[in-house]
């Protein structure tokens, strides 16, 4: 299927590596141009059709300077992808989480999205069309708990101002839409200071049986894939999706059991 995305012009956020970077050669692959940004560019610089861009997105002007740099050069913006965020996880509970580390969380997770979503807008709205998809989490909305709490929170108003957005801008031609992964084979989850190293730290199990654990918790038995990610990202980017906006799309391989 044609998804029509060549020569778009795509802004992808946290684009070095994991999902960020599956998102950015899944789109160059539909033929898209993208202007990818991340605080390092090692596994973007060289990348035919993909502009890298050395930036501190939580820096106040960072989002805007992404989006910007693809505009000054492309002329235009077709599609905003904001995927950077990190989570930390607070083993000692929500007492020992202070407000500094919900501050980190919301600018981490959040407040990047905002301020992108806000440059973006005004050269989408004078073309009068884009489709912005966001990043969020299972997080926001499943099983949340102490470990998790500030990341949690600050996904959940990811997902919140995406519905709104999608409600203001839908008819100015603007789509606004979310995906919502559960665990996915990144360095977050699997790496050496991932998530699952820092619960058997915490709890003096290895970290291979949290891994295992988690996995048997999901109805495929693994992990997504960040390719898997990417692929929906690029179906929400793509004008074939063109009457969807304002959804959270769930991608968890069933780790979810209600509707």
């Amino acid at each position: 299927m044609d998804l029509q995305l060549t020569d778009k012009v795509a802004v992808v956020t946290g684009a070095n590596k994991g999902i960020g970077l599956a998102i950015t050669t899944a789109l160059v692959a539909e033929g898209a141009r993208v202007v990818a940004g991340s605080l390092s560019t090692e596994n973007l610089d060289g990348l035919d059709r993909v502009t890298p861009v050395a930036v501190d997105l939580l820096a106040d002007d960072g989002p805007a300077l992404l989006v910007r740099t693809a505009v000054n050069e492309h002329g235009r913006l077709d599609v905003l992808v904001n995927n950077v965020g990190a989570v930390r996880i607070r083993v000692d509970g929500f007492l020992a989480t202070g407000d500094e580390e919900f501050d980190w969380a919301l600018r981490m997770n959040f407040f990047t999205g905002l301020r992108a979503t806000r440059a973006a807008l005004g050269p989408m709205l004078e073309q009068g069309s884009g489709s912005i998809v966001n990043v969020a989490s299972v997080n926001s909305f499943f099983q949340p708990d102490s470990a998790t709490v500030d990341y949690g929170v600050a996904k959940a108003a990811v997902v919140n101002l995406s519905k709104s957005l999608s409600q203001e801008f839908g008819p100015r031609g603007i789509r606004v839409n979310c995906i919502s992964p559960g665990q996915v084979s990144t360095d977050l989850w699997l790496g050496e200071h991932g998530v699952a190293a820092i619960v058997a730290d915490a709890t003096g199990v290895d970290a291979d049986t949290i891994r295992t654990t988690a996995a048997a918790a999901i109805a495929t038995g693994r992990f997504t894939t960040p390719e898997e990610v990417a692929t929906l990202v690029t179906m929400l980017a793509s004008d074939r999706t063109a009457n969807v906006t304002g959804v959270n799309y769930v991608i968890d391989g069933g780790l979810v059991k209600t509707t």
